[in-house]
């Protein structure tokens, strides 16, 4: 895929909110085949704190940072 450069490990994973696309490819990884019209933005939250490379205030995420997640993921795996 397109996106293993970004997870080279000699790379710093340390993610926060502002890091939408490298968490979306984190979601891609760990949720292969995931239909997106069945994901809701709380399973984007629950989804993201759960990823082992996140590290950021729980209480800053909003509905446009996760909505950024999503729009990420869903334009890598729906490429034009």
């Amino acid at each position: 895929m397109r996106y293993n450069y970004l997870l080279d490990d000699s790379m710093d994973h340390t993610l926060t909110w502002d890091d939408s696309y490298a968490i979306a490819l984190q979601l891609i990884e760990r949720h292969p085949g995931v239909n997106l019209e069945e994901v809701s933005l709380g399973m984007i939250y629950r989804w993201t704190v759960g990823l082992p490379e996140f590290c950021d205030d729980l209480q800053l995420a909003n509905d446009v940072i996760l909505s950024a997640i999503y729009q990420a993921w869903f334009e890598e795996v729906n490429p034009l």
